[in-house]
C-alpha cells in the first residue's frame, strides 16, 4: 500500500486539464479522538485518551469457550475533561495500568451492561500508557451512572404478519 497521494488530471474535451485532484487509496482514513461525553451505546472503532481515576478489585469468571479456564475482570473509572465512564479491563490489562495514569485507547467500543454504559477494549485493539497530561477529570458527569434503555431491533409490532412455511 502506497501512502503517498498520486496526481490525477481530468481533461475537458480531452485537451485542456480541468483540475488536478489528489487521490488517496480506498480504506485509508484519519481517525480523530473522541471525547468521553460523546459516547453512546453500541459505538465501535473509538479512539480516546482518558485518565484512570480508580481501578476496582478483580474477580474471576469462567471462560465461555473453555469452562476449565478462568478470566479476570475489573472495572476502572476513566474520563477526560468532559465526562467519565467505566472501562472494563480483562486479564493482563488489570496489571498493566494504575490509577492516575493516562491511557490512549485505539479501536475501543461501547456496550450496555444492565443499562449501564461501558467502554471496552477488544482483543485486537490496544490500550497503552502515554505521557500526555489530563489535568482534571469531570467525574460529576459519569455516563455509567445514567440508565440507558436498549431497544431490540426486532419488535413484535414491527412484523405483524407471521411468515408461513409451505407444508408438503
Amino acid at each position: 500500500m502506497n501512502s503517498e497521494p498520486c496526481r490525477l488530471t481530468i481533461y475537458l474535451n480531452r485537451e485542456i486539464p480541468l483540475q488536478d485532484f489528489e487521490v488517496f487509496e480506498v480504506g485509508v482514513s484519519f481517525q480523530e479522538q473522541t471525547k468521553v461525553a460523546n459516547l453512546i451505546p453500541n459505538l465501535q472503532n473509538l479512539n480516546l485518551t482518558v485518565k484512570i481515576m480508580s481501578i476496582g478489585s478483580s474477580r474471576g469468571i469462567p471462560s465461555k469457550r473453555d469452562m476449565r479456564r478462568q478470566h479476570w475482570i475489573a472495572e476502572a473509572i476513566v474520563g477526560d475533561e468532559t465526562a467519565s465512564v467505566i472501562l472494563t479491563l480483562w486479564d493482563d490489562q488489570i496489571r498493566m495500568f494504575k490509577a492516575g495514569e493516562v491511557v490512549e485507547i485505539n479501536g475501543g467500543y461501547t456496550t450496555l451492561v444492565k443499562g449501564s454504559l461501558r467502554l471496552n477494549v477488544g482483543r485486537g485493539n490496544r490500550a497503552v500508557k502515554v505521557d500526555k497530561e489530563i489535568a482534571e477529570v469531570n467525574t460529576r458527569n459519569n455516563l455509567s451512572e445514567k440508565t440507558h434503555i436498549q431497544i431490540p431491533w426486532e419488535l413484535s409490532e414491527a412484523r405483524p404478519f407471521k411468515s408461513r412455511r409451505r407444508h408438503r
